[in-house]
């Protein structure tokens, strides 16, 4: 092995002992993520209603419902999840906390309200983002470790490189009837190397979700530097010139967006009402559950007057890269096909650092069974040499 390939197998190696473990967690709980929507469908009935052929009921009506159910809770966002699906207002409830309240969106009927942090699958994405630390510490740990990660894959593949078109055979199959330390070795190579390219996906896609600068780096890198101004300007209410009759912006703001985007099935309504320069936003998208192609609506909270509308069609290459962010990462972009393949690459991922440890440890008791027969000879040879003499 030349002096590089040391070099580069050290840093391998000791990366891998920094990340190993948390490299582990979160790609078992990406796998367990995965499918998160399909199982909670099939487990819980609030999940879906009938659809009816009438129009949603609007977003103070829907809050109504779920002050009936918490009186003292502040309503935060609301979501109109697809036609034949529940909508939700969340509740921000004293000495509770957050929860759900799910609504029929066409009855206005009480279905479910659900504390969000015992749902399974939210602690399974908190565990995946945070390691369940506070966010600020848990999710540079979780980022920086796929970072390490990323650079593991890509010094991987340069100790994996066969050097001679003969090894080339061996190198891209796992040899089955081999000893076990020996499929171990190929486990941690083989399945590294086919599982590679889509594992830098996922990794870029969840450091996009991690750090704000690789979001913003993705942005101008599609963009070539240039991204449009009526993207980037930050937008404010009005608080000078409010209306003198109270405007309700919620209802206005969605009714708008559903004249304005007829082709959408899922809506999300969301802003700070206690902050006064916030503004109401209500994003339209195409695909129920799906976050990619979507339009985007920003309202005055005061008047409803729309501050800036923008339609898939019109957004730049970067925002519509970042909006298709999530889908690429739970594979949800190619339909159940991409699912599967981002279940089984995360799967493969968690097995590298033990696959590679095990590879470490065999090596270790190698190195440590070769100083013992070494010296055991010596020692025979000394003696030896000690009883002939005269």
């Amino acid at each position: 092995m030349t002096r590089l390939k040391k070099t580069i197998l050290f840093i391998h190696r000791w990366l891998g002992f920094i990340s190993g473990l948390v490299v582990v967690i979160v790609s078992i709980t990406g796998c367990l993520f995965v499918f998160q929507d399909e199982i909670q469908d099939a487990l819980y009935d609030y999940r879906k209603v009938e659809i009816q052929h009438k129009p949603y009921l609007l977003p103070s009506q829907l809050k109504q419902v779920a002050l009936k159910q918490f009186p003292k809770g502040e309503p935060g966002f609301t979501a109109y999840y697809g036609p034949d699906r529940p909508a939700m207002v969340m509740m921000t409830v004293p000495k509770l906390g957050s929860r759900y309240v799910y609504i029929n969106p066409y009855d206005g009927k009480f279905l479910y309200q659900e504390n969000i942090e015992r749902n399974f699958f939210i602690i399974v994405e908190y565990i995946h983002l945070y390691l369940l630390l506070p966010p600020a510490i848990g999710g540079q740990i979780v980022g920086w470790s796929v970072v390490i990660f990323v650079v593991l894959m890509i010094t991987g593949i340069v100790l994996w490189w066969p050097k001679r078109k003969s090894d080339r055979k061996r190198s891209f199959t796992i040899k089955w009837n081999g000893r076990w330390r020996r499929v171990n070795y190929d486990l941690h190579n083989v399945l590294g190397f086919y599982a590679c390219s889509i594992a830098l996906i996922l990794a870029i896609t969840g450091l996009s979700i991690a750090f704000d600068w690789v979001r913003t780096g993705i942005n101008k890198t599609a963009n070539l530097g240039q991204t449009p101004a009526i993207e980037e300007r930050v937008l404010i209410s009005d608080t000078i010139n409010k209306p003198v009759v109270p405007v309700n912006t919620w209802d206005k703001g969605f009714v708008y967006a559903q004249s304005k985007s007829p082709q959408a099935r899922m809506f999300l309504l969301y802003g700070d009402s206690k902050k006064a320069s916030a503004t109401v936003t209500v994003d339209a998208y195409y695909q129920p559950m799906h976050y990619y192609k979507s339009d985007s609506y920003e309202f005055d909270q005061f008047s409803a007057k729309p501050l800036r509308v923008l339609m898939h069609q019109n957004k730049s290459a970067g925002l519509k890269l970042n909006d298709m962010n999530y889908d690429i990462h739970v594979g949800q972009i190619l339909g159940l096909t991409g699912k599967i393949i981002a279940f089984l690459t995360s799967l493969i991922c968690a097995s590298l650092p033990i696959t590679g440890f095990v590879i470490w440890w065999g090596k270790r008791n190698k190195s440590k069974k070769k100083t013992t027969t070494v010296k055991g000879v010596v020692h025979r040879r000394t003696h030896k040499q000690l009883a002939i003499k005269p």
